[in-house]
C-alpha cells in the first residue's frame, strides 16, 4: 500500500491547485553569481586589479559564466516542472501570467524614468548646455541610417514572432519554427548594428547629459534585446524538443509579450532620442 502511494502522482494528494516549490540551490547560487559579476564589473570599470590578477576581466568572466550556469540549471528545473511533472496547473499558469505582466509594467516605469531625464533637459536646455539641444559640440547620429535600419529589423522581428505564435496555435509547427529562427536572426543583426553605431558615435557617455541619456536609454534597451533574444531562443529550442503544444506554451507567450514591449520602447527611442532629439 505504501509503495502504491509513493509511486502515484503527488498532485493527486494536493488540497489546493498551487505548486509548492521544493527547496532549490539555484536562487542562492544565482545571488552569489550576480554578486561576483557586479563586483568584478565595478572593479574593471574603475581599474582595480582582481585577486586573480589582471584588470578584472578574468573575474568578470567567472561571474558571467556562473550566472549563465545558474540560470540554465534553474530554467531546466522550471521546464521540467511545467512540461514533465504537470506542476503548472491552470491556477499556477494564471499566477505566472500575472507575474510576467507585472514585470513588464515595472519595466515600462523604468523606461519612463529614462525618458523623463531626457525630456527634462531637452525641452528646456540650461545655460550649461548652451541653451540648445543637442548641446554645443555634440555631433548627433543620423536617425535615417543605422537607427532606421534597426527600426525595420525590430518591427520585422515583431511580425515574425507573431507569425510563429499563430502558426503554433494553428498546429503549423514548421511555420512556428521558421518564424522563431527569423526573429532570432533579426535580433542578432540588430545587436550587431547597435554595436557598430556605438563604435562610430562622435560622443561618449561622458559627454554631458546628452551622452548620458543617449547611452543609458539605448544601452539598457540593447540589454533588453539581448535578454529577449535569449528568451525567444529558449522557446525555439523547446519547440524543437516538442515541449510546446497549441494549447500549452505559457513561457513562449511570455517571451512574445516581452519582445513586443522591446519593440514599442524602441519606437519611442527612435522618435524621441534619434529623430526629435537630433
Amino acid at each position: 500500500m505504501n509503495t502504491q502511494i509513493t509511486n502515484m502522482p503527488r498532485t493527486q494528494f494536493q488540497a489546493q491547485p498551487f505548486h509548492l516549490v521544493t527547496p532549490s540551490p539555484w536562487p542562492l547560487l544565482t545571488s552569489f553569481a550576480l554578486l561576483i559579476l557586479t563586483a568584478a564589473t565595478a572593479m574593471y570599470f574603475n581599474g582595480y586589479a582582481s585577486p586573480l590578477g589582471g584588470n578584472g576581466l578574468v573575474l568578470v568572466g567567472i561571474g558571467f559564466a556562473t550566472t549563465v550556469a545558474a540560470m540554465t540549471l534553474w530554467f531546466r528545473d522550471v521546464v521540467t516542472e511545467g512540461t514533465f511533472l504537470g506542476d503548472h496547473t491552470f491556477a499556477v499558469q494564471k499566477g505566472i501570467s500575472m507575474g510576467v505582466a507585472l514585470f513588464i509594467i515595472s519595466e515600462v516605469f523604468f523606461f519612463i524614468s529614462i525618458f523623463w531625464a531626457f525630456f527634462h533637459s531637452s525641452l528646456s536646455p540650461a545655460v550649461e548646455l548652451g541653451s540648445q539641444w543637442p548641446p554645443v559640440g555634440i555631433a548627433t547620429i543620423n536617425p535615417f541610417e543605422l537607427p532606421l535600419l534597426n527600426t525595420v529589423l525590430l518591427l520585422s522581428s515583431g511580425a515574425t514572432v507573431t507569425y510563429a505564435h499563430h502558426s503554433l496555435i494553428g498546429g503549423n509547427r514548421r511555420g512556428a519554427l521558421l518564424g522563431l529562427i527569423m526573429t532570432v536572426v533579426f535580433a542578432v543583426i540588430f545587436t550587431i548594428c547597435q554595436g557598430i553605431e556605438y563604435s562610430n558615435a562622435g560622443f561618449t557617455i561622458a559627454d554631458g547629459v546628452y551622452g548620458s541619456t543617449f547611452f543609458f536609454s539605448t544601452g539598457f534597451h540593447g540589454i533588453h534585446v539581448i535578454i529577449g533574444t535569449a528568451y525567444i531562443a529558449v522557446g525555439m529550442f523547446r519547440l524543437i524538443s516538442n515541449h510546446l503544444t497549441d494549447h500549452h506554451h505559457l513561457g513562449f507567450e511570455g517571451s512574445i509579450l516581452y519582445w513586443h514591449f522591446v519593440d514599442v520602447v524602441w519606437l519611442f527611442l527612435f522618435i524621441s532620442i534619434y529623430w526629435w532629439g537630433s
